[in-house]
């Protein structure tokens, strides 16, 4: 089930629709630590039902420059599918049901060298906040006084 809802003018930003076909699952996070090798580790078995249920939580859990890749594994698969990939200064690939919920503060704070960060992109969904979602539309809201 694509997300019609997701408005994406970044060219070399690929998206795939994974998350959306599962309930349950884990996740891995491949990350750069500061020596500069990569490292992989299994999210804890508590904490994969709080992110599958908020998946902006599966790219802000580390610091800014760190997180290269996440994977998700099904629930009884054997199996793991990359739902974020970062080359770089480029993000290359990241699920739609993650850019569905992905605030422009998260990009701003974690991603702003990356090219998730696109002023031309926040103008399409009409962001105005650190709140408002990077990519579907945000509601115009008249403040009355």
């Amino acid at each position: 089930m694509k997300n019609t809802n997701i408005i994406n003018t970044i060219a070399e930003l690929n998206t795939v629709d994974y998350l959306s076909h599962y309930t349950k699952g884990k996740f891995r996070m491949i990350t750069k630590v500061r020596s500069g090798f990569i490292s992989c580790c299994d999210v804890r078995p508590s904490d994969n039902e709080h992110m599958f249920n908020n998946l902006e939580s599966t790219i802000t859990c580390y610091k800014r420059g760190a997180l290269q890749t996440v994977e998700f594994c099904p629930d009884g698969g054997d199996y793991y599918l990359t739902v974020f990939a970062r080359v770089g200064k480029k993000v290359k690939l990241i699920d739609e049901s993650i850019l569905a919920v992905l605030t422009v503060g998260t990009i701003n704070g974690l991603f702003d060298n990356t090219n998730l960060m696109d002023m031309n992109q926040y103008k399409a969904v009409n962001s105005k906040t650190w709140a408002s979602k990077a990519f579907v539309m945000n509601e115009e809201t008249e403040v009355s006084i």
